[in-house]
């Protein structure tokens, strides 16, 4: 594709995201699929322009509020080309009425780039919130939550993530998977936390590699793994990941558990636990099986205490994961926090019924928000006084020893995580 097709595909995309419900990533996978025509490289670089907009959506909306200007995507495409180095000249004739390219720039929308001479991205009048790209409502949260970190912890959550992969110890070893990374020009380096981790810099396609192909590496964040690694699953044991989704967590504790035992995928939704049929078979698991839940579903009575350990991944705000997903920052509402906080009380109160006496309930979300994380585990203790928390200690490196574990991307490069470890009286 030309420069102007890739602009062209690009304010096509981004205008399909902002009409559109689902997560970026989830639009972005049906466009290329249904324009099977755009190459991996283009897509590369379609993407790159589109997530450009939506890391800077807030300060780009500020600017073409400022000068009058409707916000739509092929102003908002233009207005992030000048703020990266093009002048409105070069930006005009990337707007080509050719074959592939989009319609010329407007006079109405010539008048306002031209507008845009000799400002910066940033301007000292632009509210906090619009500096940190959030929503209003949060931005007193996330303040109480970092303080004078406020600034450098919003930066690093802007920044694009690296690609984080777990290597599977049931088929390879992390040397191995090194050097058949490497074999295929994918220089990976370990993770500093996690003992399974690697990490690519940059987008570098992973999928089609051999070594993922044969199940020698997930895809995983290495905040996720660690997640993992707090259950401490073992080989006999009998395991339940109540919020299981496609199986994420659900491979690693399988791996942990060397094949041995019993571990149960639970889910709500029967569409993410059959996406991890595959991903199951492809890892070489054999001591898994799913469970979907459902209203009426006596299957929670039936297991109640039988359970060594229970992982709830409680569903939340995602505010740890904007790296990967600037999107969601612009869609979270401050009702979808209202919603969420009773139903992750709710989950961790069922889940607690499978836990078997002298057995560990973790709770966990991918949220920087006090309210999903501390004041979740405090309102569970004060309904449950059966359960104490256990300081993590020893089942981390010892630079994250600490009564509960507490990630961000600026101090440990990963996603945001929080969990924390529950035990129940003997």
């Amino acid at each position: 594709m030309t420069p102007a097709g890739q602009l062209a595909a690009a304010i096509d995309l981004l205008a399909e995201i902002e009409a559109d419900a689902r997560p970026a990533d989830a639009v972005a996978n049906s466009f290329f699929r249904n324009r099977r025509f755009i190459g991996a490289g283009d897509r590369r670089e379609v993407s790159t322009l589109v997530w450009g907009v939506l890391r800077a959506r807030r300060h780009l909306g500020w600017w073409l509020e400022k000068f009058g200007a409707e916000p739509t995507p092929r102003l908002l495409l233009a207005a992030q080309a000048i703020f990266t180095g093009m002048t409105p000249h070069k930006i005009a004739l990337a707007f080509t009425s050719g074959r592939y390219g989009p319609p010329p720039l407007s006079e109405a929308e010539s008048l306002t780039l031209e507008k845009f001479a000799g400002h910066t991205l940033e301007h000292p009048n632009m509210p906090d919130s619009v500096k940190y790209e959030v929503p209003d409502w949060i931005f007193s949260r996330l303040q109480a939550r970092f303080g004078d970190a406020l600034e450098a912890e919003m930066r690093a959550l802007a920044e694009t993530a690296p690609l984080d992969m777990r290597v599977n110890i049931l088929k390879s070893t992390r040397e191995e998977a090194l050097n058949d990374l490497a074999a295929e020009k994918l220089f990976a380096k370990p993770t500093p936390y996690s003992p399974w981790g690697l990490r690519l810099a940059g987008r570098q396609s992973v999928t089609a590699s051999k070594v993922f192909q044969s199940g020698g590496v997930e895809i995983q964040d290495e905040g996720s793994q660690l997640i993992a690694l707090i259950v401490g699953a073992e080989p006999g044991m009998r395991v339940a990941d109540y919020c299981a989704g496609a199986g994420g967590k659900t491979l690693a504790i399988a791996m942990t558990m060397e094949n041995k035992g019993h571990i149960v995928a639970c889910d709500v939704s029967a569409p993410r636990l059959d996406g991890a049929i595959k991903r199951l078979r492809r890892a070489g698991v054999h001591n898994a099986e799913r469970h979907l839940l459902e209203a009426g579903d006596k299957w929670l009575k039936r297991q109640g205490q039988k359970f060594d350990r229970v992982l709830v991944d409680a569903p939340c705000t995602g505010t740890g994961t904007w790296r990967r997903n600037p999107d969601a920052r612009l869609r979270l509402k401050e009702t979808d926090l209202a919603e969420i906080m009773p139903k992750q009380a709710m989950i961790l109160d069922q889940a607690q019924r499978l836990v078997k006496p002298g057995g560990r309930l973790i709770y966990a979300t991918c949220s920087l928000l006090d309210e999903e994380n501390e004041a979740q585990v405090e309102g569970f203790l004060a309904r449950h006084p059966d359960f104490r928390r256990l300081d993590l200690g020893d089942k981390l490196p010892p630079a994250l020893h600490g009564p509960m574990l507490r990630l961000t991307p600026l101090k440990h490069g990963t996603d945001g995580f929080f969990a924390a470890m529950l035990e129940k009286a003997a």
